[in-house]
Parts: structure tokens; sequence; C-alpha cells
């Protein structure tokens, strides 16, 4: 696993095109589970949601199309250029004004104790340094009780999809990110961290020794990706 500041370069090179490299390596399937993330966020009916790992702020802004501007929307990450990705792409829509962008670590959240309804983080799970204290981190600053976590991960695919899967992701997406990008080390890491991430079970698992509780998984697009949500 790199450390945090190899995991923020790879991020800072690949911010300029990450939008579009995510929406053609997913074939269009990312809004799809953004969707779905933003649905559980409204089923828990929140007043403040934070976007940890919020890289070009897709999440937050869906977030604030769907919950309106009765919800304080806030959107971290760690990479300035993802960060600015960000600001730039609100400056263009009123609607997406009163969401605020701020440069901070999961592992040492810029938020006092108890003061988030509920967290959310896309993709941005598997690249923690240490999974075990940023899961103590959204604790701590989840509203306690009823306080919401959801994590929008890749997991294990079903077995038999797994060899195609595999192939796709060892030997294609890095030529095609490599294409819209210019870059492939991101991607080569994003395939090795696909493969080497554990099961739902384990990650659930590891989600109840942080102190959270009534913890569920849903497997989505073949299990190909999974919403974890969990309760403080």
């Amino acid at each position: 696993m790199p450390k945090g500041p190899d995991i923020k370069q790879m991020f800072a090179g690949i911010a300029r095109r990450y939008d579009l490299a995510n929406h053609l390596l997913s074939l269009g399937i990312d809004y799809y589970w953004r969707r779905r993330l933003v649905k559980e966020v409204k089923a828990s009916n929140p007043t403040s949601v934070v976007d940890l790992a919020t890289g070009s702020g897709d999440v937050a802004f869906a977030l604030k199309k769907e919950l309106g501007q009765s919800v304080n929307i806030k959107g971290i990450d760690f990479c300035e250029p993802m960060l600015a990705k960000a600001i730039g792409k609100k400056s263009q829509k009123k609607v997406f004004q009163d969401i605020e962008f701020i440069l901070g670590d999961i592992l040492h959240l810029p938020l006092e104790d108890n003061s988030v309804d509920t967290l959310t983080i896309a993709f941005g799970f598997r690249n923690l340094e240490d999974r075990a204290k940023g899961l103590k981190e959204m604790r701590r600053v989840l509203s306690k009780p009823n306080g919401v976590l959801l994590i929008l991960e890749f997991t294990q695919t079903h077995l038999w999809l797994r060899p195609l899967y595999t192939i796709y992701l060892k030997y294609i997406l890095p030529i095609l990110a490599y294409i819209i990008t210019g870059k492939s080390k991101a991607y080569h890491y994003l395939a090795g961290s696909i493969e080497s991430f554990p099961t739902k079970k384990l990650i659930s698992e590891q989600i109840a020794e942080a102190g959270f509780k009534n913890i569920k998984s849903q497997a989505l697009s073949f299990s190909i990706v999974a919403i974890h949500r969990a309760e403080t």
C-alpha cells in the first residue's frame, strides 16, 4: 500500500482529466453508483453531510442536487489539485455555491467531535494508509447516536466474472487510462488495490471494530462495488 504522499501525488497527476477517465473507464456506470449512494444518504434525512475524499466533487454536487439548500454539504480532500477541480466546477453553477470544499486528511479530520449527521466516502476508503485510524476519525466526528457512515467502494466481484474483470483491470484499463490522461501509474495502482482489497465481510468487521453498529453492505453491478452503511 503506497503512503499518503504517494497517493496524493498520483491523484494530483491525473486531476485534469480525472472526471473524463472515471466516466469512460467505468462505461458510465459511475453515475448510477453515485445515484445509489445519494439515495442512501437521502433516506437518513440528514441536516449536514460531509463527503470525504471528495476529489473533483461529483458526490458533493449530486448530494446538493438531491438534498437541496436546507442540507449543509461539505467536501474534504487532501489533494489540492483535485480540490481545485471541485472548486472550479462549483463556480459554474449557482446551486452549488454554498457547498464548502476543505483541504484536509481523513486521518486527521478538520471537524469537531459529534458535528456531522452523515459521512460519505466514494472510492477513497481503499486508499487510506490506515483504515482503522480513518474509521475512528469518522466515528469521532459523526453525531451520536444516529450518525450514519456510507462507504461506496470497489469489492470482490462474483467468481464467474473475476477472470474477465482481472484482464480488464490489469491490461486494458491502464492502456485506456494512458490514452485519456497521459498517465498509467495511478491506474496500475487502481487495479492492484482493487484485487487486494478485503471482502465485504472483512470490511464490515473492520467497521464494527471501530465502534459502529447496524452494519450492512449491498453489492451493486455484479459485486464490482458495494455500499457499506453503518451507524454510531
